[in-house]
């Protein structure tokens, strides 16, 4: 619950320390005098918008400061933990400091956070309703919101919302992609075409150089087959071969050898060399052997060499290229959804819908469970509030198409007396059964959520006489379990605060201030005379 609040140079008010404690407390004071004030710092203090004017004059900032007990808001602190803006423990600290241009900066635990940071995190702290809330309630996104916290389904909600824009990502990717098929299932079937005649054509890796030394071989086997035979004549086979002559020269030099120790060098040369030679002919007649005199392969050859350099010229590339092409055109075609792209698209969205439909659905139920609560305890409400016989439905309107918020619209319809039938929120006539209506609504309403702290801002304006110190005893009964601060001007409802505030407005070194006073038991008296007196 709210514990402390500081205001500092805000419109009005230049210093402002007030501690609350649970249970119900009043807020009352002249016209004029800023009741709302308080209202609009807590207002800022959650998230609200920063604009310019909300400084005090001749000052450079405002300055804003909460603290909270939520040592028994477990939700709060995971929140905090979450995010790590944990502070003392069982406490939180809200600050915000606005500028005179409308800059702001927000605080939480003394860490700096986005507005849309304190915004979530106020939502589980405090629920302010405002003086113009009957207004906000003939808005149809607002009776939907107020029945989903009812029924605590605000998670669910979002679940639904998430899964209805995924559906239609997933719905405009696919009417995207047909808007421009034309072009794509052209580019597709020029891909499927050239893919298929890289195929068929079954180019290999390395496949275009081993072909090209191949060709190269057997265009020139003869003359490589003679040039064999020459060497092998000339070295080792014909008259004054090689090898017979080197073989003589070791033989008559070994001899000699035994004369002269140095001739052993160069016969050691020569026995190498003959080894050498020797060893060469072995190769030349092994490859000799090998040569294919094969005229019908190498117009093979020639046939593959010609296809695979004419396809290589017709798409641009060197034929070396052509399997790096092949691979690219396959990822193209992936890319463009050649190969059933859009009926993959169309199951992704068909799947997408589908659990929408089932989150959509599940939702439905509940919110029929609890339109007929709610309904039941308004209605109620509406007895205590002196509409005897006044019946409220929050009636679900199916909406087979379905939208972010679900398979229904959501309508409060309200009779106002016994015999008169249902009717939208929206057409009941008088401001005043429009004020009971919507303030039964927001009792309940608020009633069901979780947040420990409740604000009402003047939500009772139309209301009096009897019907005023009932809207006092059902905030006093919220009171009894949630912390609740009612800005009022109807003392039937002040004189049943369990803590009583007036806001006086006087004026000090020619400016106006604002100020709290906390009344004690004489001054309330006086207090609520005064309203009595208006």
């Amino acid at each position: 619950m709210l514990t402390h609040l500081s205001v500092r140079d805000f419109v009005i008010v230049d210093r402002l320390a007030l501690e609350f404690s649970p249970g119900f407390t009043v807020l009352t004071g002249e016209t004029g005098a800023g009741k709302s004030i308080l209202v609009d710092a807590l207002g800022l203090l959650l998230g609200g918008r920063s604009e310019a004017g909300l400084v005090r004059d001749g000052k450079e900032r405002a300055d804003l400061v909460a603290e909270f007990d939520i040592s028994a808001l477990p939700q709060v602190q995971d929140w905090l933990k979450k995010h790590e803006l944990e502070g003392d423990p069982g406490v939180c600290l809200f600050r915000r400091q606005s500028d005179a241009g409308g800059r702001s900066r927000a605080f939480i635990n003394g860490v700096p956070v986005t507005v849309q940071q304190m915004r979530v995190a106020g939502e589980m702290l405090v629920d302010i309703q405002g003086q113009h809330a009957h207004l906000s309630l003939l808005r149809s996104q607002v009776q939907r919101d107020l029945l989903d916290a009812f029924g605590g389904l605000a998670a669910d909600a979002a679940a639904v919302a998430g899964a209805y824009r995924e559906w239609r990502r997933l719905h405009d990717q696919r009417q995207a992609w047909e808007a421009q098929s034309s072009a794509a299932a052209a580019e597709a079937r020029q891909l499927e075409w050239q893919i298929e005649e890289l195929q068929t054509l079954n180019v290999q890796l390395d496949e275009w150089e081993a072909l090209q030394a191949e060709h190269s071989r057997l265009a020139h086997a003869a003359s490589l087959l003679e040039g064999a035979q020459y060497g092998l004549e000339s070295l080792s086979e014909g008259d004054g071969a090689v090898l017979s002559q080197l073989s003589a020269v070791t033989s008559r030099l070994n001899e000699l050898a035994a004369y002269d120790p140095e001739l052993r060098e160069a016969l050691a040369l020569f026995e190498s060399a003959a080894i050498q030679v020797q060893e060469g002919c072995y190769g030349l007649r092994h490859y000799a052997q090998k040569i294919d005199l094969d005229p019908e392969r190498l117009a093979q050859c020639e046939q593959r060499l010609q296809g695979i350099h004419e396809c290589a010229r017709k798409y641009g590339v060197l034929p070396a290229q052509l399997p790096a092409q092949l691979a690219q055109w396959r990822v193209r075609l992936e890319a463009v959804g050649g190969a059933g792209g859009g009926e993959a698209l169309r199951r992704k969205e068909d799947a997408a819908r589908a659990y929408y439909v089932d989150k959509a659905e599940r939702l439905s139920a509940e919110r029929r469970h609890w339109a007929a609560e709610m309904s039941s305890q308004v209605s109620g409400a509406m007895q205590r509030l002196s509409m005897k016989g006044g019946q409220f439905e929050a009636v679900l309107a199916p909406q087979p198409e379905g939208a972010a918020h679900g398979l229904e619209q959501v309508e409060f319809q309200v009779a106002v007396h016994a015999g008169t039938g249902l009717k939208p929120l929206a057409k009941v006539a008088s401001g005043g059964e429009l004020s009971r209506i919507s303030l039964a609504i927001q009792v309940v309403a608020t009633k069901a959520a979780e947040v420990p702290t409740l604000v009402f801002d003047e939500v009772d304006v139309g209301i009096g006489g009897g019907v005023a110190e009932i809207v006092g005893q059902m905030l006093r009964e919220l009171g009894a379990e949630r912390q609740v601060l009612s800005v009022t001007h109807l003392p039937q409802v002040a004189a049943l605060g369990d803590y009583h505030w007036r806001v006086a407005k006087s004026e000090r070194e020619g400016r106006m201030v604002s100020r709290i006073v906390v009344l004690e038991q004489q001054a309330r008296v006086e207090e609520i005379a005064r309203m009595l007196g208006g």
